[in-house]
């Protein structure tokens, strides 16, 4: 099984094997992870893992969102991102007038540009995964 996972590099007269790249694990993630607060009193976010330093280019960052009740989030991506949610429930709307009653399995696309607000009558935790350097949210 490792060959099937082997990165090769072509060369003009050759192919070469590559270093192995390692995998990155977090066990457990949903639960042990405890993103930090970044906003009001109620909401939390965390960089999980983050592919900056393998590829400062174009990077992606990834991790934990949560909104307990209180005061709601509003935000402007200067990124694109994407969440899925795994918990809980959120009220997330735009500017355009589109709100949707998120529940855990819905998936959202969040495009650069897009100011979007989040609420919640309880509280949300959401899996993220952003085009941005780690902790540029």
């Amino acid at each position: 099984m490792g060959a099937l996972f082997s990165r090769v590099s072509k060369t003009s007269s050759s192919t070469e094997k590559m270093a192995p790249v390692a995998l990155k694990y977090y066990g457990q993630a949903q639960s042990n992870y405890k993103p930090p607060l970044i906003a009001n009193e109620n909401a939390y976010l965390g960089d999980v893992f983050s592919s900056e330093k393998e590829n400062p280019e174009k990077p992606i960052s990834a991790g934990f969102y949560r909104l307990e009740k209180g005061t709601p989030l509003v935000y402007e991506y200067t990124y694109d991102e994407m969440k899925i949610i795994v918990e809980g429930e959120f009220n997330i709307s735009d500017e355009t007038g589109q709100t949707v009653k998120a529940k855990p399995g819905d998936v959202f696309y969040f495009p650069k540009g897009a100011k979007i607000t989040f609420t919640t009558e309880t509280y949300g935790l959401a899996f993220y995964t952003g085009q941005r350097k780690q902790g540029a949210a």
